[in-house]
């Protein structure tokens, strides 16, 4: 095989890969999204003692296929991206390859097989097949926000966690072991449940001191709960606002991350050409230097 004969089937499989826009890649998509439902169905019910007894060959051979398929899916889009590392170290290529490590490990690890259920994160390509992408521009949004938020979120945590420590001593002192609050780590964990409103009711103070610390920690927790909230929210409502420009309906090849530009060739995120097809651009020229 030519060099320009391997060069066009490797655009022609990547376009087919990572483009829902043809429909080739439209209908891999949906044949993915099939044998990810497949597959994960036979890991549920493997774990169900019934099936388990009766099928657990078959359903073991099943997921076995399935996982040397995705295998080779995984190589192939390796194979046919630009840059290969952009794909490997992006989100979707750590979904991708996690998607498959279990059933190796598990190999040598029987009871990590369960964590075949991973396989699920592969189903949010199904905003790409239903051309849901302002879910995935929603999605890739919240994902940055998070990222500048992360000091913020983490100061309030460190706070959150002294006022822990300093209501889980409180009750250790007014309560004691006689109440169930046999150390400070047993009262550490009586303050994270009641301060995040959760109560098991395991553990409940018996004085009246006691009691009002508790009231006071149930009181604060829902007020710090929407701290977070707020300061997440607040960040995401003006990234939003700042967003007016029209995204082009393509994925990057390398990294598969969509919110392009009409006018975009080449990705904001990895700078891979796009190699958008041209009924995509709405007569939009390249810029000539």
């Amino acid at each position: 095989m030519s060099q320009t004969t391997q060069s066009a089937l490797r655009k022609h499989i990547e376009t087919v890969i990572f483009g829902t826009t043809t429909t080739q890649g439209r209908a891999f998509d949906i044949v993915l999204l099939i044998a990810i439902v497949v597959s994960v169905t036979a890991v549920m019910l493997d774990s169900i003692s019934e099936y388990h007894g009766a099928y657990g060959p078959l359903l073991h051979d099943i997921e076995l296929l399935f996982t040397l398929i995705f295998t080779a899916e995984y190589a192939t889009r390796i194979w046919c991206v630009q840059k290969r590392s952009a794909y490997i170290f992006s989100f979707w290529g750590a979904v991708d390859l996690l998607s498959i490590l279990p059933t190796y490990i598990a190999l040598m690890i029987p009871e990590a097989a369960p964590l075949l259920i991973i396989r699920l994160l592969r189903m949010m390509r199904i905003f790409r097949v239903l051309r849901m992408f302002e879910l995935m521009h929603e999605f890739h949004e919240l994902i940055t926000v998070l990222r500048s938020t992360g000091r913020a979120i983490l100061v309030f945590f460190s706070l959150v966690f002294v006022i822990v420590i300093i209501f889980a001593c409180l009750l250790y002192v007014v309560e004691g072991p006689e109440h169930g609050f046999s150390s400070i780590p047993m009262s550490i964990y009586w303050a994270v449940v009641t301060i995040t409103t959760v109560g098991y009711g395991d553990m409940i103070p018996q004085t009246a001191m006691g009691r009002t610390i508790a009231s006071l920690g149930m009181l604060l927790g829902y007020s710090i709960l929407a701290v977070p909230t707020a300061i997440i929210t607040s960040k995401l409502w003006e990234r939003l606002n700042r967003r007016r420009e029209q995204t082009i309906n393509w994925n990057c090849p390398v990294c598969a991350r969509p919110g392009h530009a009409e006018d975009a060739y080449y990705c904001k995120y990895c700078g891979s050409a796009l190699d958008v097809p041209a009924e995509l651009r709405k007569n939009v020229e390249p810029f000539d230097e």
